[in-house]
């Protein structure tokens, strides 16, 4: 069970190793995330964004250091799936939708194995394709979407069992700036309504991240300590 005090995610002294060492993807990374905070972390390719939201979603383990969620050291859970279906959204730059199911097919399969009915599995699938603009492209297969359609349908996905921690890899990139201003959007209207659910963004792109409360900056697998302390917008 997590600890309601402790923060949403929690980085400690964490290092992860590819190559037998010779690849220091992150080295040293301490970082602590609060609840219901929007962080986006930024910094040159290589730097260990994505490992470290890897390390989150309990993807991969680190080599050494402490990775925790709401107080659970996810490195050590024996149910990793079971904690990525019920607690973590993900959404990444390559939407991943399976393209012969349609819109509401792919965020339906989100919630196969919750306790959900498959009435219940259909009626909020739709429900969530309606809060992200997608009212009508339902029975849409992927091809016959834009990119910024499917990235929205991904995220639709991504919440499809309330997660309380979104992680989201590129979420942007690729779309055009209409999409890139849709997919804020969104996530300004998520924060309205959930302010409990903590967000983190890995971007390249400096107008996702000023949107963001917080922005962190990484270089060589740990945070950027020289690095100006930037804050977001805000939502």
């Amino acid at each position: 069970m997590s600890d309601p005090c402790a923060p949403a995610v929690e980085l400690i002294d964490v290092h992860k190793h590819f190559d037998r060492g010779a690849v220091r993807a992150l080295d040293g990374l301490t970082l602590a995330i609060e609840r219901g905070e929007w962080v986006a972390v930024t910094g040159p390719s290589g730097c260990g964004k994505s490992t470290m939201l890897h390390l989150v979603a309990a993807l991969d383990r680190p080599t050494s250091g402490i990775v925790r969620v709401g107080g659970i050291d996810v490195a050590r859970l024996h149910h990793a799936a079971g904690y990525r279906r019920h607690q973590v959204g993900l959404v990444f730059q390559l939407h991943h939708l399976v393209p012969q199911l349609t819109a509401a097919e792919n965020v339906e399969i989100a919630m196969f194995g919750s306790r959900r009915s498959r009435r219940e599995r259909h009626r909020r699938a739709r429900s969530l394709l309606a809060d992200v603009d997608l009212a009508g492209r339902e029975d849409r297969q992927p091809t016959r979407l834009s990119g910024g359609e499917r990235q929205r349908v991904a995220i639709a996905r991504a919440l499809a069992n309330e997660p309380s921690l979104l992680l989201a890899d590129e979420p942007t990139g690729g779309l055009d700036g209409d999409s890139i201003d849709r997919v804020l959007g969104l996530f300004r209207d998520l924060r309205t309504g959930r302010p409990e659910l903590t967000v983190v963004v890995v971007t390249h792109d400096p107008t996702v991240a000023l949107a963001a409360d917080r922005v962190v900056r990484l270089r060589a697998g740990r945070v950027d300590e020289a690095a100006p302390a930037m804050a977001g917008q805000g939502l």
